[in-house]
């Protein structure tokens, strides 16, 4: 979900940026203004070297910038709650989780390199993502309840074909019942703060002005 949003307090246009390549000055630009702050190119490329780091392949500008927007919204809000940053250990713990989704270390080494992300940027972009769910979870759980029938209906839709598929025996539905209501929790809160972040969209000043190619 953050940031990953590294929103710089500058003046409006073109940003220079250090060096120069053959005499020729290199920049930042502005790609989208929210409220009062503005996103920049590199904030677009960034995120776009981690998505393609998690993912395998890239995302438009347009969808990566999109990311970021909504991002701003769900940081603004918690900001404003004063909700606390997840601790050093939650991110370590996160990131060791984020090693094991992949097929193994090696695989991770290899997207990591093809990415370019450092393991600097890693931990940043962990720690705001953790920050950003973490607050969405708070703000949408407790009015969640999942009832029986759903329960059952993912069991025999989900958890058994599942298993089926790898020729192993399904579990029960009661031995299975603590991670189906937990995956069905996760999918409504994903809802929940989809309609949310829509709605708020209508309320927040956004101005993009992204290249039509890159969109």
């Amino acid at each position: 979900m953050c940031k990953r949003l590294t929103f710089a307090a500058l003046f409006f246009g073109l940003l220079p940026m250090p060096g120069h390549i053959r005499g020729q000055e290199v920049v930042d630009r502005i790609v989208a203004r929210v409220e009062t702050e503005i996103i920049l190119q590199s904030d677009v490329r960034q995120l776009s070297r981690y998505q393609a780091f998690l993912d395998g392949k890239p995302q438009s500008d347009s969808d990566i910038l999109n990311r970021l927007i909504d991002q701003w919204i769900v940081r603004s809000e918690a900001g404003v709650a004063r909700f606390p940053q997840p601790s050093d250990e939650d991110v370590t713990r996160s990131i060791e989780r984020l090693k094991r989704s992949f097929s193994s270390p090696e695989e991770f080494q290899t997207r990591q390199k093809l990415s370019g992300v450092t393991d600097d940027e890693i931990r940043r972009f962990v720690r705001a993502q953790l920050y950003l769910s973490n607050y969405l979870d708070s703000r949408f759980r407790p009015s969640i309840q999942i009832d029986e029938k759903a329960i059952d209906e993912f069991y025999r839709s989900r958890v058994v074909p599942r298993a089926e598929s790898r020729n192993q025996t399904p579990p029960t539905l009661e031995n299975a019942r603590d991670f189906i209501q937990e995956a069905l929790v996760q999918q409504a809160i994903n809802e929940q703060a989809d309609r949310w972040l829509k709605e708020s969209r209508t309320r927040v000043r956004v101005e993009t002005m992204l290249d039509e190619k890159s969109k």
